[in-house]
This record gives structure tokens, C-alpha cells and sequence, in this order.
């Protein structure tokens, strides 16, 4: 069991899977710091309040805080940007290298050999 485990832990999807659980941890309080400190102050300007972690309302004894929904809300936002522009990114570099190795195949040489015999011809 404990080779099964091992070679389990090898493999390099679980690896690769382990590598980016750390960096996204380490991505997001990056994320959540520059939501804090630069964003949040920003729209603070445009309403007023610099934290908005602090927006509140009550009703009873029940105590709502939108702002700190808002905070998860911008952060969310910024994180699944960088995530689809990191994606997009990745997608052309596979395509261009997928471009580069792909050889043509046998009937695809054929089709050429006689379209090139062809517009000899002409």
C-alpha cells in the first residue's frame, strides 16, 4: 500500500495538481491584499467610504455586511480574469506548438506531389 501511495505521489499530474493549489493560495492573498489596499480605496473615493468592509446594515438584531460581500465579489472578479488571461495564453502557446510538430501526413504529401504536378502542367 504504501508503493501504491508512493507511486501515486510520483505521478506528475498530482505534482503539477500540488504546484498550483500552493501558488493559487499564494496568488488569491495576493489578490485579496491588492483589493484591500489599492481597489477597495478606489471606489471608496466614488462613495465615499475608504473601507468597505464597514458597509452595513441591520435590521432587528441581524446585522448584514454587504461590504465585506463586495470585497469577495472584487476579488473573485480579478482572480478569474487573471485566470482566463493565463488560460488564453496557454491555449496559443499549445496551438502554435502544435502547429510546429504536426507533420503531414502520408495522403497529404500525395495530395501535394499531384497538386504541384498539375500546376507544372499548366
Amino acid at each position: 500500500m504504501l508503493n501504491e501511495f508512493k507511486t501515486f505521489i510520483a505521478r506528475g499530474n498530482v505534482v503539477d495538481l500540488a504546484v498550483g493549489v500552493i501558488i493559487g493560495a499564494a496568488f488569491t492573498s495576493i489578490v485579496k491584499s491588492l483589493t484591500k489596499n489599492l481597489i477597495n480605496p478606489l471606489i471608496g473615493l466614488f462613495i465615499g467610504k475608504i473601507d468597505l468592509s464597514g458597509l452595513v446594515f441591520s435590521v432587528g438584531d441581524a446585522h448584514f455586511r454587504y461590504g465585506l460581500f463586495i470585497d469577495s465579489i472584487i476579488n473573485f472578479l480579478i482572480i478569474a480574469f487573471v485566470v482566463f488571461l493565463m488560460v488564453k495564453v496557454i491555449n496559443k502557446i499549445m496551438r502554435n506548438a502544435a502547429k510546429k510538430t504536426t507533420a503531414p501526413s502520408a495522403s497529404e504529401a500525395y495530395l501535394k506531389e499531384i497538386r504541384d504536378l498539375l500546376q507544372e502542367k499548366e
